[in-house]
């Protein structure tokens, strides 16, 4: 079929792979970070890296600027406020010359995934991968079931524990209710595998 009635939705790069594949020091580097956020992958690194390069390249090309450039105060602001609102940026340190200090770290502090082990929610931040993906947190009254959502400020003080989740007010997991039920049945199939 000719593609002329095909819908194409708009793509933009999440990342880039770096230049030199095979640098000790860069390995080494984010093989820690993946080990102390619980990340999945590399592309999981890269992604930040990549968020946090346009960030700079955005705040370096503002600062070629005159100070008082209407340009460079509109868009200038707008990045440092919303640096300041997911919590990157303190508020007393709103200046681009900041933003080109901010590293990987400061963005991947900020992963609901790194905040619910922080709040010990969870026994570790691998626990806290696996509460996420099964939906037993919440944001307000939001279930978010992905790790790598970034917490903003505001919404830092109300991850919980879902309602309706079994670590909750919830209904008892598959596993329990399965034992319940060989428990009440009798002593007959106390073998149940875990799941």
């Amino acid at each position: 079929s000719s593609g002329i009635n095909a819908e194409y939705g708009v793509y933009s790069k999440t990342y880039t792979t770096p230049r030199r594949p095979f640098e000790k020091e860069r390995l080494d580097s984010e093989l820690k970070l993946i080990g102390e956020f619980g990340l999945r992958n590399k592309r999981e690194v890269w992604r930040v890296k990549y968020t946090l390069a346009k960030i700079r390249k955005a705040a370096r090309e503002l600062l070629t600027l005159e100070d008082k450039d209407p340009r460079r105060l509109f868009e200038g602001n707008a990045i440092l406020r919303r640096l300041v609102r997911i919590g990157v940026l303190d508020e007393n340190r709103m200046k681009l010359d900041y933003v080109l200090g901010l590293k990987t770290e400061d963005f991947l502090e900020r992963r609901l995934q790194t905040q619910v082990f922080k709040l010990g929610l969870a026994k570790s931040i691998h626990h806290a991968r696996v509460l996420i993906r099964q939906k037993h947190i919440r944001v307000r009254k939001q279930v978010v079931n992905i790790p790598s959502f970034i917490v903003r400020l505001d919404a830092q003080k109300h991850i919980d524990i879902a309602i309706n989740s079994a670590y909750g007010s919830g209904r008892e997991g598959r596993v329990k209710r399965k034992r319940m039920r060989a428990g009440a049945g009798g002593a007959g199939d106390n073998d149940e595998d875990e799941d």
